[in-house]
């Protein structure tokens, strides 16, 4: 979902969000609670725009800049960064947490991720706790705080460390497949999905995230045989034959495909049985499934080749958002926006939210034009899907170094990205502070663990 250079913006109308609320002081024309009569007590209007920003910490895209930064240095780009968010007028940063079986935040179950430190399994010295960092810098500015995980990713091709002694490959090396350059997670074996959701829960139970969110990666794209005729198959044919042994019956992909539903299936549940009010959204690829796209619509199947189906996890309701990667030219043939959107709507009736994004690396050379991103606000504008307003760029970021292409980028003018916009619903989180303290795990580690004052 990444790319190097490039920071991924989100723009989504919301409403019902009560944890967005600014607090106004009283004026003169004010009414304060105690001079104001009842009828006249209405509640703030609640915002109706979800307007966030993904922050990718693998290989170092984003956040950290370069591994091996000081503490110090750390917490000045995370404050940079939410500033700039603020400045954007931004209410919700997604920040990467897990990006290869990792952790960037105090974990009993996985490592700390070399992008911090440049080693795995190095915290950060002086010690302090990454993502509670975030919480507390993003909360102190009104702007919510999602953590992004990868789910079956265990190693990155630009990890440059040895792997942790306690890192899955090296503690449950039968569940790891090296596939291509990266090493991944089997979602065939039951162990990888538990560990995942463990990561997963474990997050939302002790932290005071607003969010969890995965991205496109779950079967992990395909990797072409060195003779450029086929792509290679994953490497899944111990859990397959298990599966196939127990007396399974379903076909080969529809069986990885079950395997994708379970875990996301799960994760809705045991993240709102944790808290009610965080909510849980996919960044899928963009394409729907190849026997329901409107004519004329053609390209990669996430369906038969990541396993992903979505379509699904809309019919099911088991997200509260959805944000498909629309990253082609506004009025791309095989791929055009207007088509895409009205498809995911259709297909996104009963989730709480539905996104629409576009990349800067995916525009023609003639379509890279401020022009083009207000045409792909207007076109989401006009759709029955979006009710909010178009986000205005700041006059500085309108260009990137004499190119015609609008950034929006968090740090300084080094990142671009692209604009989503989303209608929904979502649960309200309790009107109540968290407080961080401290808990000594089963292995006697001192973790954060956020509670309510």
């Amino acid at each position: 979902m990444v790319r190097q250079g490039l920071i991924w913006l989100v723009l989504a109308a919301l409403v019902g969000c009560t944890s967005w609320r600014a607090a106004v002081p009283p004026t003169e024309s004010t009414p304060t609670p105690e001079s104001a009569p009842m009828h006249d007590m209405a509640p703030p209007p609640a915002p109706r725009e979800f307007r966030a920003a993904w922050v990718a910490s693998v290989a170092n895209i984003d956040w950290p800049s370069r591994a091996g930064l000081t503490t110090a240095q750390q917490q000045e780009e995370i404050v940079r960064i939410v500033e700039r968010a603020q400045s954007l007028r931004l209410n919700a940063l997604i920040v990467q947490v897990r990006p290869a079986a990792d952790a960037l935040y105090a974990s009993a179950f996985e490592p700390w991720s070399e992008y911090l430190t440049g080693e795995q399994g190095k915290a950060p010295e002086p010690f302090y706790d990454p993502l509670a960092f975030w919480i507390a810098e993003a909360h102190r500015r009104g702007i919510e705080l999602h953590a992004w995980f990868n789910p079956y990713r265990a190693r990155h091709s630009s990890a440059r460390s040895r792997l942790a002694a306690g890192h899955v490959a090296n503690t449950a090396p039968a569940i790891v497949k090296a596939y291509g350059e990266f090493l991944w997670l089997d979602p065939g074996e039951a162990e990888a999905s538990r560990r995942t959701l463990q990561a997963i829960v474990d997050v939302a139970r002790r932290y005071d995230i607003d969010g969890v969110h995965i991205d496109d990666y779950f079967y992990p794209y395909p990797v072409v045989a060195p003779d450029g005729t086929r792509d290679l198959d994953f490497p899944d044919e111990p859990s397959w034959q298990r599966y196939v042994n127990a007396g399974g019956t379903l076909a080969r992909d529809a069986w990885r495909r079950r395997n994708v539903d379970d875990l996301v299936e799960r994760i809705n549940i045991e993240v709102h049985r944790e808290k009610p009010w965080v909510r849980f959204g996919v960044s899928p690829f963009g394409l729907g499934r190849p026997d329901r796209r409107p004519p004329g619509v053609a390209g990669f199947s996430q369906y038969d080749k990541l396993h992903a189906d979505v379509e699904r996890w809309l019919a099911q309701g088991w997200l509260d958002y959805l944000a498909p990667q629309l990253y082609w030219p506004i009025d791309a043939p095989a791929q055009p926006f207007g088509v895409l959107l009205d498809y995911w709507r259709a297909h996104g009736a009963r989730p709480r939210s539905l996104t629409r994004s576009h990349s800067r690396v995916r525009m023609a050379p003639r379509d890279t034009s401020i022009s083009a991103w207000r045409r792909s606000c207007r076109i989401a504008k006009a759709s029955p899907i979006s009710c909010g307003r178009r986000m205005r760029l700041p006059r500085s970021c309108r260009r990137r170094r004499g190119s015609p292409m609008p950034h929006l980028p968090l740090r300084g003018c080094k990142r671009s990205g692209h604009v989503m916009a989303t209608s929904g619903r979502f649960p309200s989180r309790p009107p109540r502070a968290c407080r961080p303290s401290m808990r000594a795990s089963q292995e006697g580690r001192w973790m954060p663990w956020w509670s309510p004052r």
